[in-house]
């Protein structure tokens, strides 16, 4: 990885991945999330500008993945439920 990158991550406050190159499922997540917003979303829509397309983006995240989408990782919940349920759980403590 180039030293001007990582000093880009670095002023973002992001931390560069650790893994090792060829390593496939360091970025399952990340690839299946993506594959899935331009299956669902960005193939099927003609956006005029990058602003417009970013704000529809948003929106699906917020509105369809957010509330709808249940994740095996959280037990088959919505990320809403899982926040919800931990703000519950830190007001109660």
């Amino acid at each position: 990885m180039s030293k001007e990158f990582t000093e880009l991550l670095e002023s973002y406050d992001i931390r560069p991945s650790v893994g090792r190159t060829g390593v496939c499922w360091d970025n399952a997540w990340a690839e299946s999330f993506n594959a899935t917003l331009k299956n669902e979303r960005v193939h099927r829509v003609i956006y005029r500008t990058k602003d417009e397309a970013a704000r529809d983006v948003v929106r699906w995240i917020e509105l369809r993945c957010n509330q709808k989408c249940l994740h095996s990782a959280l037990g088959y919940r919505t990320p809403n439920e899982v926040e919800a349920e931990y703000r519950e759980s830190r007001q109660v403590a």
